[in-house]
């Protein structure tokens, strides 16, 4: 009988951190927005094709000290029935001093979880037929409009469109049994990470100044993106004027995305810095998770919930993870 996978730690290195483990303060609470509050922290799963979804976020030890809300958004999504489903897991984190930081995060969500859910059966078609160019073109165009309406919402409530921002980062999974190819695209920093064989592998997208590809502003013609926008212009998605004179300025953070095809046995994961930050500077702590997670069966939720809450002294941000196991 294979042993059973190493019990869950409370914190990794030398000493626990400074911060209580657990929640001490609630975020204010205002009578007249009772649709502000976030919990601290959400949970979620599936299971589609040879994939099996965890996904989980968590407020950071310092923000549950200081009594502030969860600056990171989770958002997990089914579009389409049967093999034709399309499965997305969206994440995103707003700007660590802006007060409403967690309201930019919950719209980029919501925005992109549009943007793919409308163009989703084309998606699947371009992800089974491997048609990668026409993937990158069509998602950075997705993702160009999504973050462009987030800054068309700061100019229209009066805010610093830097301020109300966030990064994002996706994955897109296809249900398709036969088809094992995974999709990261987004924008920011946070990581990427492949467990294939109990060794990490980083796989995070490079980019440089030189090489990057700026996601461009809400209403930006289609010759602004490399490629073009044949997978957007295919499904008659008109680029509409922006209502704003003149137009909100382009995020400076390079478009990121990669699509690869899992091999039985792998296990992806997509973090934001808070977890990507302390599992590249913690030896002990990618020790842990990869002897956790290299079983057999992926982990329950309350299981995987508990791995990404293993604490390293000196990281005290929110914890948001997305993993997937290949059968």
């Amino acid at each position: 009988m294979p042993p059973g996978p190493p019990p869950v730690r409370a914190h990794v290195g030398s000493r626990p951190p400074t911060y209580d483990a657990e929640p001490t303060a609630l975020p204010a609470a205002d009578p007249d927005d009772m649709g502000d509050p976030v919990p601290d922290t959400v949970l979620d799963g599936a299971r589609y094709g040879t994939c099996t979804l965890r996904a989980a976020s968590v407020r950071g030890d310092s923000a549950r000290y200081r009594g502030e809300p969860r600056r990171d958004a989770l958002l997990t999504a089914r579009f389409g029935t049967g093999e034709r489903a399309l499965i997305l897991v969206a994440l995103a984190t707003g700007v660590r001093t802006a007060r409403v930081a967690h309201r930019a995060a919950a719209e980029a969500c919501r925005w992109i979880g549009r943007a793919v859910g409308r163009s989703h059966a084309r998606l699947v078609d371009d992800i089974r037929a491997a048609r990668r160019g026409d993937l990158k073109s069509g998602l950075h165009r997705l993702t160009d409009r999504s973050l462009g309406r987030l800054r068309a919402a700061a100019a229209e409530q009066g805010l610093d469109p830097d301020t109300y921002a966030a990064t994002l980062r996706c994955l897109l999974l296809p249900a398709d049994p036969e088809c094992r190819t995974r999709v990261f695209f987004g924008v920011g920093p946070g990581g990427l990470f492949r467990l294939r064989d109990g060794e990490w592998q980083d796989i995070e997208p490079e980019v440089t100044e030189a090489g990057g590809e700026p996601v461009a502003g809400f209403g930006s013609p289609p010759h602004d993106i490399p490629g073009g926008d044949r997978l957007t212009m295919d499904l008659n998605i008109p680029t509409p004027p922006s209502p704003y004179e003149p137009s909100p300025g382009p995020p400076r953070e390079p478009f990121r995305f990669r699509a690869s095809v899992a091999r039985p046995g792998d296990t992806l994961l997509m973090c934001g810095t808070g977890l990507a930050d302390p599992l590249r500077g913690e030896e002990e702590l990618r020790a842990h998770l990869a002897d956790r997670w290299s079983r057999p069966e992926p982990p329950g939720l309350a299981a995987f919930l508990a791995d990404t809450q293993v604490r390293v002294k000196g990281y005290a941000d929110d914890r948001t993870a997305v993993a997937v196991w290949e059968a």
